[in-house]
Protein backbone atom coordinates (compact mmCIF):
# COMPACT_ATOMS: atom_id res chain seq x y z
CA UNK A 1 0.00 0.00 0.00
CA UNK A 2 0.74 3.44 -0.48
CA UNK A 3 1.32 5.71 2.13
CA UNK A 4 2.57 8.61 0.82
CA UNK A 5 -0.89 9.70 -1.70
CA UNK A 6 -2.85 12.22 -0.99
CA UNK A 7 -5.51 11.60 1.12
CA UNK A 8 -5.18 13.13 4.76
CA UNK A 9 -5.92 9.60 6.59
CA UNK A 10 -5.20 6.51 3.56
CA UNK A 11 -5.91 4.13 6.53
CA UNK A 12 -9.55 5.27 7.16
CA UNK A 13 -10.42 5.80 3.51
CA UNK A 14 -9.91 1.63 3.05
CA UNK A 15 -12.58 1.52 5.91
CA UNK A 16 -15.29 2.88 3.14
CA UNK A 17 -13.85 -0.18 0.81
CA UNK A 18 -16.85 -2.28 -0.13
CA UNK A 19 -17.46 -5.37 2.30
CA UNK A 20 -15.26 -3.72 4.39
CA UNK A 21 -17.67 -2.11 7.28
CA UNK A 22 -18.92 -5.39 6.98
CA UNK A 23 -16.29 -6.91 8.16
CA UNK A 24 -15.63 -5.09 10.80
CA UNK A 25 -18.62 -4.77 12.24
CA UNK A 26 -18.91 -9.17 12.02
CA UNK A 27 -15.73 -9.36 13.94
CA UNK A 28 -16.88 -6.26 16.46
CA UNK A 29 -19.75 -8.48 17.46
CA UNK A 30 -17.63 -11.73 17.19
CA UNK A 31 -15.33 -10.29 19.38
CA UNK A 32 -17.51 -8.79 21.92
CA UNK A 33 -19.70 -12.05 22.30
CA UNK A 34 -15.94 -14.02 23.76
CA UNK A 35 -15.47 -10.75 25.60
CA UNK A 36 -19.50 -11.76 27.25
CA UNK A 37 -19.09 -15.09 28.21
CA UNK A 38 -18.98 -16.09 31.90
CA UNK A 39 -15.90 -17.72 32.12
CA UNK A 40 -14.23 -14.29 30.99
CA UNK A 41 -15.10 -12.66 34.76
CA UNK A 42 -13.23 -15.35 36.53
CA UNK A 43 -10.27 -17.22 34.38
CA UNK A 44 -9.59 -14.31 31.96
CA UNK A 45 -6.01 -15.12 32.35
CA UNK A 46 -6.01 -18.31 31.37
CA UNK A 47 -8.12 -17.92 28.11
CA UNK A 48 -4.98 -15.25 27.34
CA UNK A 49 -2.47 -17.90 28.18
CA UNK A 50 -4.40 -20.27 26.10
CA UNK A 51 -4.52 -17.77 23.18
CA UNK A 52 -1.00 -16.88 23.25
CA UNK A 53 0.05 -20.69 22.88
CA UNK A 54 -2.61 -21.12 20.08
CA UNK A 55 -1.74 -18.03 18.25
CA UNK A 56 2.02 -18.67 18.64
CA UNK A 57 1.58 -22.24 17.03
CA UNK A 58 -0.47 -20.98 13.80
CA UNK A 59 2.39 -17.79 12.97
CA UNK A 60 5.09 -20.41 13.15
CA UNK A 61 2.54 -23.16 11.19
CA UNK A 62 2.52 -20.34 8.44
CA UNK A 63 6.35 -19.78 8.22
CA UNK A 64 6.67 -23.61 7.64
CA UNK A 65 6.40 -25.52 11.47
CA UNK A 66 3.21 -26.89 11.41
CA UNK A 67 3.52 -28.46 15.01
CA UNK A 68 0.88 -30.26 16.58
CA UNK A 69 -0.36 -27.83 19.71
CA UNK A 70 0.57 -30.47 22.21
CA UNK A 71 3.96 -30.70 20.92
CA UNK A 72 4.06 -26.88 21.19
CA UNK A 73 2.70 -27.31 24.69
CA UNK A 74 5.11 -30.10 25.96
CA UNK A 75 8.53 -28.79 24.50
CA UNK A 76 10.94 -26.89 26.67
CA UNK A 77 13.61 -26.86 23.76
CA UNK A 78 13.43 -24.90 21.14
CA UNK A 79 17.16 -24.69 19.66
CA UNK A 80 17.09 -27.98 17.65
CA UNK A 81 16.16 -28.18 13.97
CA UNK A 82 14.72 -25.46 11.51
CA UNK A 83 11.21 -25.59 12.79
CA UNK A 84 11.79 -25.82 16.51
CA UNK A 85 13.52 -22.44 16.00
CA UNK A 86 10.49 -21.12 14.33
CA UNK A 87 8.19 -22.33 16.64
CA UNK A 88 10.61 -20.98 19.75
CA UNK A 89 10.44 -17.67 17.74
CA UNK A 90 7.00 -17.69 17.27
CA UNK A 91 6.24 -17.98 21.40
CA UNK A 92 8.97 -15.28 22.46
CA UNK A 93 7.10 -12.49 19.47
CA UNK A 94 4.12 -13.76 21.50
CA UNK A 95 5.35 -12.77 24.52
CA UNK A 96 7.12 -10.16 23.89
CA UNK A 97 4.29 -8.24 21.86
CA UNK A 98 2.21 -7.30 25.13
CA UNK A 99 5.91 -5.60 26.57
CA UNK A 100 5.32 -3.19 23.61
CA UNK A 101 2.09 -1.77 23.36
CA UNK A 102 3.13 1.36 24.84
CA UNK A 103 6.12 1.68 22.58
CA UNK A 104 4.26 1.19 19.51
CA UNK A 105 1.96 4.76 19.20
CA UNK A 106 4.94 6.41 19.79
CA UNK A 107 7.50 4.73 17.96
CA UNK A 108 6.98 1.54 16.04
CA UNK A 109 10.07 1.44 13.76
CA UNK A 110 11.88 0.55 16.84
CA UNK A 111 9.42 -2.20 17.92
CA UNK A 112 9.41 -3.15 14.95
CA UNK A 113 13.45 -3.56 15.12
CA UNK A 114 12.89 -5.21 18.81
CA UNK A 115 10.35 -7.57 17.32
CA UNK A 116 13.18 -8.87 14.87
CA UNK A 117 15.59 -9.06 17.54
CA UNK A 118 13.19 -11.69 19.61
CA UNK A 119 12.79 -13.54 16.76
CA UNK A 120 16.29 -13.79 15.24
CA UNK A 121 18.14 -14.75 18.91
CA UNK A 122 21.42 -14.08 17.50
CA UNK A 123 24.22 -11.49 16.96
CA UNK A 124 23.79 -11.33 13.13
CA UNK A 125 24.36 -7.78 12.54
CA UNK A 126 21.22 -7.84 9.82
CA UNK A 127 19.39 -8.27 12.88
CA UNK A 128 16.96 -5.59 14.15
CA UNK A 129 17.77 -3.40 10.90
CA UNK A 130 15.84 -3.06 7.51
CA UNK A 131 17.55 -5.12 4.77
CA UNK A 132 20.03 -3.53 2.29
CA UNK A 133 19.93 -3.40 -1.39
CA UNK A 134 21.85 -7.13 -2.45
CA UNK A 135 21.01 -8.45 1.16
CA UNK A 136 19.06 -11.81 0.92
CA UNK A 137 15.71 -12.69 2.19
CA UNK A 138 15.07 -16.12 4.09
CA UNK A 139 10.76 -16.36 4.16
CA UNK A 140 9.41 -19.24 3.49
CA UNK A 141 6.14 -18.88 1.91
CA UNK A 142 5.77 -15.39 0.15
CA UNK A 143 7.97 -15.31 -3.25
CA UNK A 144 6.79 -11.71 -4.07
CA UNK A 145 9.33 -9.46 -6.04
CA UNK A 146 11.37 -8.23 -3.26
CA UNK A 147 11.00 -4.01 -3.43
CA UNK A 148 14.24 -2.67 -3.12
CA UNK A 149 16.14 -0.72 0.34
CA UNK A 150 14.94 2.89 -1.10
CA UNK A 151 11.54 1.66 -1.26
CA UNK A 152 11.64 0.00 1.94
CA UNK A 153 12.85 2.81 3.70
CA UNK A 154 10.20 4.95 2.12
CA UNK A 155 7.17 2.77 3.01
CA UNK A 156 7.99 1.62 6.46
CA UNK A 157 8.53 5.73 7.31
CA UNK A 158 5.00 6.11 5.63
CA UNK A 159 3.43 3.65 7.67
CA UNK A 160 5.31 4.90 10.68
CA UNK A 161 3.71 8.22 10.24
CA UNK A 162 -0.18 6.86 9.73
CA UNK A 163 0.71 4.75 13.06
CA UNK A 164 1.69 7.62 14.93
CA UNK A 165 -0.65 10.03 13.86
CA UNK A 166 -3.40 8.10 14.35
CA UNK A 167 -6.96 8.56 12.70
CA UNK A 168 -9.97 6.88 12.60
CA UNK A 169 -9.53 4.13 10.79
CA UNK A 170 -11.14 0.80 12.44
CA UNK A 171 -8.68 -1.13 13.99
CA UNK A 172 -9.06 -4.73 11.94
CA UNK A 173 -8.66 -2.08 8.88
CA UNK A 174 -4.99 -0.54 10.70
CA UNK A 175 -4.39 -4.51 11.40
CA UNK A 176 -4.61 -5.63 8.41
CA UNK A 177 -2.69 -3.04 6.38
CA UNK A 178 0.16 -3.52 8.93
CA UNK A 179 0.33 -7.14 8.44
CA UNK A 180 0.08 -6.87 4.55
CA UNK A 181 2.75 -4.05 4.07
CA UNK A 182 5.12 -6.10 6.42
CA UNK A 183 4.82 -9.01 4.14
CA UNK A 184 4.97 -7.14 1.11
CA UNK A 185 8.06 -5.49 2.01
CA UNK A 186 9.76 -8.17 3.69
CA UNK A 187 12.18 -5.31 5.69
CA UNK A 188 14.19 -7.77 7.44
CA UNK A 189 16.68 -10.64 6.48
CA UNK A 190 14.45 -13.30 7.97
CA UNK A 191 11.55 -13.80 10.00
CA UNK A 192 9.39 -11.10 8.62
CA UNK A 193 5.89 -13.50 8.40
CA UNK A 194 6.58 -13.83 12.03
CA UNK A 195 7.04 -10.17 12.86
CA UNK A 196 3.95 -9.17 10.69
CA UNK A 197 1.70 -11.09 12.47
CA UNK A 198 3.04 -10.26 16.01
CA UNK A 199 3.01 -6.64 14.66
CA UNK A 200 -0.84 -7.22 13.85
CA UNK A 201 -1.21 -8.65 16.96
CA UNK A 202 -0.17 -5.17 18.87
CA UNK A 203 -2.36 -3.36 16.91
CA UNK A 204 -5.23 -5.55 17.79
CA UNK A 205 -4.61 -5.54 21.54
CA UNK A 206 -3.45 -2.08 21.53
CA UNK A 207 -6.67 -0.33 19.73
CA UNK A 208 -9.02 -2.30 22.49
CA UNK A 209 -10.49 -4.42 19.96
CA UNK A 210 -8.97 -6.89 21.97
CA UNK A 211 -7.32 -5.60 25.38
CA UNK A 212 -6.80 -9.10 26.62
CA UNK A 213 -5.26 -10.56 23.39
CA UNK A 214 -7.47 -13.68 23.78
CA UNK A 215 -8.22 -13.40 19.90
CA UNK A 216 -5.21 -15.20 18.33
CA UNK A 217 -5.85 -13.85 15.09
CA UNK A 218 -2.21 -16.25 13.76
CA UNK A 219 -4.34 -19.12 14.65
CA UNK A 220 -6.92 -17.83 12.26
CA UNK A 221 -4.70 -17.66 8.95
CA UNK A 222 -3.03 -21.03 9.48
CA UNK A 223 -6.65 -22.58 9.91
CA UNK A 224 -7.69 -20.76 6.59
CA UNK A 225 -4.90 -22.28 4.56
CA UNK A 226 -1.21 -21.32 3.71
CA UNK A 227 -2.85 -21.09 0.01
CA UNK A 228 -5.68 -18.58 0.90
CA UNK A 229 -2.99 -16.54 2.93
CA UNK A 230 -0.70 -15.58 -0.27
CA UNK A 231 -3.87 -15.55 -2.50
CA UNK A 232 -4.84 -12.78 -0.16
CA UNK A 233 -1.37 -10.96 -0.05
CA UNK A 234 -1.69 -11.41 -3.64
CA UNK A 235 -4.91 -8.79 -3.47
CA UNK A 236 -3.38 -6.37 -0.94
CA UNK A 237 -0.22 -5.99 -2.73
CA UNK A 238 -2.10 -5.59 -6.53
CA UNK A 239 -3.45 -2.32 -4.44
CA UNK A 240 -6.52 -2.52 -6.55
CA UNK A 241 -9.77 -1.36 -4.06
CA UNK A 242 -10.82 -5.57 -4.53
CA UNK A 243 -7.58 -6.72 -3.53
CA UNK A 244 -7.48 -4.69 -0.56
CA UNK A 245 -10.75 -5.40 0.45
CA UNK A 246 -10.09 -8.94 0.00
CA UNK A 247 -7.28 -8.98 2.83
CA UNK A 248 -8.76 -6.91 5.00
CA UNK A 249 -11.65 -9.78 4.66
CA UNK A 250 -9.41 -12.55 5.05
CA UNK A 251 -7.45 -11.14 8.26
CA UNK A 252 -11.25 -10.30 9.53
CA UNK A 253 -11.82 -13.75 9.02
CA UNK A 254 -9.05 -14.60 10.67
CA UNK A 255 -9.51 -12.86 13.71
CA UNK A 256 -13.22 -14.91 14.09
CA UNK A 257 -11.69 -18.16 13.62
CA UNK A 258 -9.60 -17.11 16.11
CA UNK A 259 -12.26 -15.55 18.73
CA UNK A 260 -13.95 -19.18 17.59
CA UNK A 261 -10.90 -20.51 19.33
CA UNK A 262 -10.84 -18.49 22.24
CA UNK A 263 -14.61 -19.61 22.52
CA UNK A 264 -14.09 -23.25 22.54
CA UNK A 265 -11.46 -23.06 25.54
CA UNK A 266 -14.00 -21.02 27.45
CA UNK A 267 -16.65 -23.62 26.79
CA UNK A 268 -14.30 -26.66 27.91
CA UNK A 269 -13.41 -24.62 31.11
CA UNK A 270 -17.22 -24.15 31.76
CA UNK A 271 -17.81 -27.48 31.64
CA UNK A 272 -14.80 -28.65 33.67
CA UNK A 273 -16.17 -26.35 36.49
CA UNK A 274 -19.79 -27.53 36.25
Amino acid sequence: MSTTGATADPLATLGTLPGVAESVESVRKAVDRVYGHRIMRRRSNEITSEAALRGARGSAALSGADWALEEVRRRTDFSGDDGARTVGAALRLTAEAGQLLSIWRQSPLRVLARLHLVAAADSDPRVGRPRQDGELVEEPLVELPLPDAAEVSGRLEGLSRLIIAGGSAPALVTAAVVHGELLALRPFASHNGLVARAAQRIVLVGSGLDPKAICPAEMGHAELGRAAYVAALDGYVSGTPEGMAAWIAHCAKAVELGVRESTAVCEALQRGAA
